[in-house]
């Protein structure tokens, strides 16, 4: 490497299984312009050979569409939870320090296994509930004024920098996390997928639900998509509110 050639210095957190201990490795990468972090990684993956000129193994992480779309290649850069897609070398301190998200498991280095994001979506029926089978002609549709802040909630892609940056989610407590509760929200205003209201709220009020959130706030000033988090917790609380009332008074799910 010629002298003057400019690097980009990485200490990356490693863990070669996910009962190993992590461990962190230096490397020294060379800069082009207009790298990201998964251009910083694919050139270990090109030539795996860390700071101290000694050869390793590529380091491993998660990605899929590469514009910040399927939220797989978050991780924690800086200190901060993020997309390594949309994490610009540029505009980032160095040494750059990569670690793996710790809410979730660490599969291997810095890819995580989100499952318990979409096992809390399965609990809630974050979804609208048509099996396709025959045609049930133009769905209703829905005010313009609810349309446009359904649709900012719609843009969560999973990717779970939400629930990495909330206290309440943690070993010790089984909160579902802010995107699945807003996930709830969404799908209760759509026209059909109110029908399965009651459903929704009711898991909401099981172990894990609205009970578990200590309204840090963290999450709202996390979310890479900007997505009302708070706002929708604080509107189903008062929806939960009002259902509980109703189911105490016997006025079942058909209100």
């Amino acid at each position: 490497m010629a002298g003057d050639q400019k690097t980009i210095k990485m200490i990356i957190q490693r863990q070669d299984e996910p009962e190993a201990q992590p461990y962190e490795e230096e490397f020294d990468i060379p800069y082009r312009d207009n790298m990201n972090v998964i251009s910083a990684l694919m050139e270990i993956r090109r030539n795996p050979v860390n700071a101290q000129g000694e050869e390793t193994t590529p380091v491993y992480w998660d990605m899929g569409c590469l514009e910040e779309v399927c939220g797989a290649c978050s991780m924690v850069i800086n200190g901060k939870a993020q997309q390594s897609c949309t994490a610009l070398v540029d505009q980032l301190e160095q040494p750059i320090r990569l670690e793996p998200m710790r809410t979730f498991p660490v599969m291997r280095d810095l890819a995580v296994d989100r499952t318990q994001m979409f096992d809390s979506l399965k609990q809630v029926k974050a979804w609208v509930p048509i099996d396709g089978t025959y045609d049930l002609g133009e769905g209703q549709r829905m005010p313009e004024s609810k349309r446009q802040w359904a649709y900012e909630l719609s843009k969560c892609m999973t990717c779970g920098v939400c629930l990495e940056a909330c206290p309440n989610v943690n070993d010790n407590s089984d909160f579902i996390g802010p995107a699945p509760l807003s996930q709830v929200r969404l799908f209760n205003s759509h026209p059909t997928g109110e029908y399965h209201k009651a459903e929704r709220m009711d898991a909401l009020l099981d172990e894990g639900g609205l009970q578990s959130c200590g309204n840090a706030q963290n999450c709202v000033e996390a979310c890479p998509k900007g997505i009302p988090l708070t706002t929708s917790i604080a509107a189903l609380n008062r929806e939960a509110t009002l259902h509980s009332f109703k189911s105490f008074f016997g006025s079942d799910h058909h209100v």
